[in-house]
């Protein structure tokens, strides 16, 4: 899975989905690090775009003549 080609939301919605199956107890151990792995992942990709928007947030607030 590439979740550079993901929307927000969607690996958002990933993330949420791994966090259950881990919560449930049900993977075995191996998944459940596999699991983990691709967790930190998305979370890191979920904040990079965070990062993205708050920053064209404050590049509107601040106006383009003042950038």
């Amino acid at each position: 899975m590439d979740e550079k080609k993901l929307s927000f939301e969607d690996a958002y919605k990933q993330l949420a989905d791994l966090v259950k199956k881990m919560e449930s107890g049900e993977l075995p151990l191996a998944d459940s690090v596999a699991a983990y792995e691709q967790g930190i992942k998305l979370k890191a990709y979920c904040e990079q775009l965070l990062k993205e928007a708050e920053l064209k947030i404050e590049t509107l607030k601040v106006g383009p003549e003042q950038a």
